[in-house]
């Protein structure tokens, strides 16, 4: 019956996405001619991916899987901020996703009727560890595919003509003193400290949910806790000092970030325009290669708020991206999914193609090296003994609970709301949507 309601509440919510011509950023459908000796599988796959900076590459890797097996495999890319309801809208249909995906335990509690048990297939024994694993019980709802790295991101170039380098930056305190400096000097170096935190649909989850991240962070060490179900909001002070010094220091007004873009902090960045850019390792790709960005130019710091061991503080590191293969689809179209992404984690094709293109580190055994940079300067950090910030944002209550908090921070910065408003979003509101989804 719980499923049954679930597709009917999914299928309204196709028609309403419909009627508004909201529709997933990209679709391509690989089915060409099976190569000669290629499999002559019965089955599909249809992956709704969660992530748009790496539509093309898989779109390239799904075209060559069909080329090599004959199975004909469908990448639609939901677009950026809308993954959850596109799911619910595809969901709702007769061809539904196949493989799709969740952002751990919040996520899954969701979808876990949908969710097939992966714990006897192929891809859950290439896991490096079970901490990359969806579980209940024996129960494998969902499998960890990537593992991502987060902070800001540095133009080393400008921040030299500043007269600094990456080593001048250790603290909150240290960025505060470098962003401000470079303020006051903004009209004689010609750019701003930092890129625009844009707080639309495209860009606000990088501070409603990543830099949202640091103070659930470090009131979960306090408290020795992995998740709650009322966050006491014990470190917002700080998350207002990062969040003022990224809006007072940028290459736009505060009043302006309610129509910024993703697209437009990348750009600017890529202008040469401002000195940081928060953002993770997946930005790598649109950064470097003909006429952009070499390694030389980048680096990645940790995103300080003055809060604990900042010497020794490292990047964000986590994951939310769980693969979570389709229970309602057919067998054949099941089986073809599970051959699908065992072959992205141990075939030579698909673990490249991660590692090159996507700029991905898997927990796979058969992982390639990532050349990422980013990547390579978070293994640095670890190895010398600097903590990595676990990804905590995956506990946060409710997608509604984030757009609340999305709002609050918006209107605080156009000057139309306070931080009284911030500090209840992230609050009261936390209590209420965990009653909500739990009650």
């Amino acid at each position: 019956m719980k499923k049954a309601l679930a597709l009917v509440l999914a299928g309204a919510m196709a028609l309403s996405l419909a009627a508004c011509g909201s529709t997933p950023s990209s679709t391509a459908t690989s089915g060409s001619t099976p190569a000669s000796g290629a499999s002559t599988a019965s089955g599909k796959v249809y992956y709704l991916n969660f992530k748009p900076e790496q539509d093309q590459q898989w779109q390239d890797l799904a075209k060559v899987y069909t080329e090599q097996t004959g199975v004909p495999v469908e990448v639609v890319t939901a677009a950026s901020g809308n993954y959850e309801t596109t799911l619910m809208a595809e969901m709702g249909k007769s061809d539904a996703p196949t493989l799709f995906q969740v952002n751990g335990p919040v996520g899954l509690a969701s979808w876990k009727d949908y969710c097939y048990d992966l714990s006897g297939s192929d891809i859950y024994g290439q896991l490096t560890s079970d901490a990359y694993a969806l579980k209940e019980g024996d129960t494998v709802y969902g499998i960890g595919y990537v593992i991502e790295s987060y902070g800001l991101i540095v133009n080393k170039t400008l921040l030299a003509e500043a007269g600094y380098t990456v080593e001048d930056i250790q603290s909150f305190e240290d960025l505060k003193a470098v962003a401000e400096d470079i303020t006051a000097r903004k009209d004689e170096l010609g750019f701003a400290a930092f890129t625009s935190a844009g707080m639309d649909g495209s860009s606000d989850w990088r501070y409603k949910t990543h830099l949202a991240n640091l103070p659930i962070y470090f009131e979960y060490q306090d408290e020795g806790i992995t998740s709650t179900d009322a966050i006491k909001g014990t470190y917002l002070d700080n998350y207002k000092n990062i969040w003022d010094l990224y809006i007072n220091n940028s290459t736009c007004e505060p009043s302006e970030l309610a129509a910024k873009t993703g697209d437009d902090s990348r750009n600017e960045f890529l202008a040469g325009e401002a000195v940081f850019f928060q953002n993770g390792s997946w930005e790598y790709v649109n950064l470097t290669g003909e006429g952009k960005f070499t390694d030389d130019d980048l680096a990645m710091i940790p995103i300080y708020i003055g809060v604990g061991d900042e010497a020794n503080q490292g990047l964000c590191t986590g994951t939310e991206n769980y693969w979570c293969v389709n229970n309602m689809a057919s067998e054949e179209d099941i089986q073809a999914t599970l051959d699908f992404i065992n072959w992205c984690v141990t075939s030579e094709e698909g673990t490249t193609a991660m590692a090159n293109e996507m700029g991905f580190v898997i927990p796979f055994k058969g992982a390639a090296e990532s050349p990422n940079l980013f990547v390579k300067q978070d293994a640095e950090m670890t190895a010398a003994g600097k903590t990595p910030v676990s990804w905590n944002f995956t506990t946060m209550p409710s997608e509604e609970w984030k757009n609340v908090l999305g709002t609050a921070l918006t209107a605080y910065a156009a000057g139309t709301g306070s931080w009284d408003d911030v500090v209840t979003a992230f609050v009261d509101n936390w209590a209420a949507e965990y009653q909500l989804a739990n009650g």
